[in-house]
């Protein structure tokens, strides 16, 4: 994790998180503006006149669809379909592409996109040189494009402005991502707390959980296929382009229903967050799922995203001993192909 947040008056709080000294952070979302750097998100591109050939035999995407309006999710796999990193693929210019993504797998996706690169004109480096400022509120739009001068897109898409690049993301309350340079940090940082409450990224990755949105991280690298996570009811896989490496069983387990696992929200009874990958019993004891994200929410209540298996268990669900009740997911668990969701504009 870079400490680009120090700037701004950050400070670090754990691996990949950042607080700053407002009480109830999460509240604060749920009443007014809130701003948040966004450390735990980090960027890599891909450059070069093979560019998007390349990525086209590497990801879930269409790459044709990544047109520098719309900006489409995707997900990298093994050779087995498990995913290796997901990713929102932006389009920059004619020949360059970034894949904002999980601070945390960047190193590794590099490193094993670059096994298959030396056949292509293409060059991938980190941007350690771009902030990832997150907005929340029903204000967030408008304060993005009175402080900061960019027009706000629309969900999945991207709108640039010179040097500053915005997309949108679902969530309970509207929510926008500035990717800038560092150098522009703290004038920009400046303008938005105007009218926005500084607050840890902790809130934003809660509103992930609420918009049923898991990223995956280092420690769960080869661990689901993209289904697992829900990721073609988001849009994040195309069934229409071509092979893409782990496409045969991606498309296998869709077409066959073979999907034995889904994404799911739980809040859990206690306040106490349990750590990524602790077990999900049910009323017998059995192990029947691991918990995929937690955070605790404006109530003290913990919330979270975790891979259940689909077949019928006895109830209640437990983690650490706790019991969870399940919450309903803001999209329907059928499969939502990018190329409709390109040309829509909600």
């Amino acid at each position: 994790m870079t400490d680009w947040s120090e700037r701004i008056g950050a400070t670090t709080d754990g691996e990949a998180r950042v607080t700053f000294d407002t009480p109830a952070p999460a509240r604060q979302a749920l009443d007014g503006t809130v701003v948040t750097p966004l450390v735990h998100l980090g960027i890599l591109e891909v450059a070069g006149s093979d560019a998007e050939r390349f990525l086209q035999g590497q990801t879930s995407a269409q790459m044709s669809l990544a047109d520098g309006d719309f900006a489409p999710l995707t997900c990298f796999c093994a050779t087995k379909g498990r995913m290796l990193a997901n990713a929102q693929v932006l389009r920059v210019a004619p020949e360059c592409y970034w894949l904002l993504m999980e601070q945390s797998l960047l190193e590794p996706l590099k490193a094993h996109l670059e096994k298959f690169a030396v056949f292509y004109k293409t060059e991938m480096r980190l941007r350690d040189d771009l902030a990832a400022i997150g907005l929340i509120g029903h204000d967030a739009p408008a304060l993005l494009e009175a402080r900061l001068d960019v027009e706000p897109p629309h969900i999945w898409h991207q709108h640039q402005h010179g040097d500053q690049l915005v997309v949108r993301h679902p969530g309970p309350r509207p929510r926008l991502i500035a990717l800038l340079p560092i150098a522009d940090l703290e004038d920009s940082w400046q303008a938005l707390t105007q009218q926005a409450t500084p607050v840890g990224n902790a809130v934003w990755c809660l509103q992930d959980i609420q918009a049923g949105l898991g990223w995956l991280s280092a420690s769960q690298q080869d661990s689901y296929l993209p289904q697992m996570i829900n990721w073609e009811a988001l849009g994040g896989i195309s069934f229409k382009k071509g092979c893409y490496t782990g496409q045969e069983v991606v498309a296998r387990a869709h077409f066959r229903g073979q999907v034995k696992k889904r994404l799911v929200r739980l809040t859990l009874e206690g306040n106490d967050v349990p750590t990524v990958g602790s077990e999900l019993l049910d009323a017998e004891g059995k192990r029947q799922g691991e918990v995929f994200a937690a955070e605790r929410d404006a109530y003290d209540q913990v919330e979270l995203l975790a891979v259940l298996t689909t077949k019928e268990v006895a109830e209640p669900l437990t983690v650490e001993g706790v019991r969870c009740q399940r919450q309903r997911l803001p999209y329907p668990l059928e499969r939502l192909d990018p190329e409709e969701l390109a040309t829509h504009k909600g």
